[in-house]
């Protein structure tokens, strides 16, 4: 189904969306799973070509996409946006969310800020204060990233760290890979609590939880299969985080006050 709608509107990068539906899909499962008010407004930021917005949309939300302007400029995403009522915001750089201006106060019930955060490079206080003004009292903002505990992850590279090539992001990736591409800090679940309560006393991490290969029916040879045991039997281990962040009131705002 969704794949015709794509289609009727004049197609999309149908290789990324096979590749990335399994997590739009589970996201949004894991999101449902506790849901108790009808759909309402979202934002989804980093909303790329509308894959992930539009299984939402179809669900009945009013989605809001926010992304670089470029991403939003090929014929076939604004044909699927005015289809749908897609209200899309192009926006050049989140480290200054202007885009959000456009938005009104308190009118946002769900925020997704899904795959973006391991790739922020920049002071992200303003970004946070704009989602804050936008959201309103008792939204949520649904986060998804990497584990840098996974049991592929990060963490695991003792040899590398002996040899003395450090950690982080390898030089060659550095200078291969364009600038989005990286995942300059991957977090654990106790990093992302302490992330958005250092934020605001008005965020309150409602659900944090360690979730499985979103792609699992691709993992067929005994070697990824005893991996997914593993992950599946220490919670800890396995490669991806979701979280629910509630916006409990609006008391406090965003305290932060980056300085040198």
């Amino acid at each position: 189904m969704l794949e015709a709608e794509f289609t009727r509107a004049g197609g999309t990068d149908f290789s990324y969306l096979r590749t990335h539906y399994a997590r739009f899909a589970a996201t949004k499962r894991e999101y449902d799973r506790d849901r108790q008010q009808a759909p309402g407004v979202l934002l989804d930021v980093g909303a790329h070509w509308l894959h992930q917005a539009m299984l939402w949309t179809l669900d009945g939300w009013r989605v809001v996409a926010m992304d670089l302007p470029t991403t939003f400029e090929p014929s076939m995403v604004r044909t699927l946006a005015a289809r749908h009522g897609i209200r899309l915001l192009p926006n050049s750089c989140l480290e200054r969310p202007d885009a959000c201006g456009a938005i009104a106060e308190d009118s946002i019930d769900v925020v997704l800020f899904t795959e973006v955060i391991e790739h922020i490079t920049f002071n992200p206080i303003a970004l946070w204060r704009a989602i804050h003004r936008v959201l309103r009292p008792g939204g949520t903002i649904v986060v998804t990233t990497p584990n840098y505990y996974a049991l592929r992850g990060r963490a695991w590279a003792p040899v590398r760290f002996v040899s003395g090539h450090g950690g982080g992001l390898t030089v060659a990736s550095l200078i291969s890979e364009p600038t989005l591409g990286h995942h300059w800090k991957e977090y654990s679940r106790k990093e992302l609590k302490d992330y958005f309560t250092r934020l605001s006393a008005d965020f309150r991490v409602a659900k944090a939880v360690h979730t499985h290969e979103y792609r699992a029916a691709e993992f067929t040879s005994v070697l990824r299969r005893t991996v997914m045991a593993i992950e599946g039997a220490l919670p800890l281990l396995r490669p991806n985080l979701y979280l629910e962040v509630e916006l409990s009131d609006k008391q406090h705002g965003v305290i932060v006050d980056p300085s040198w």
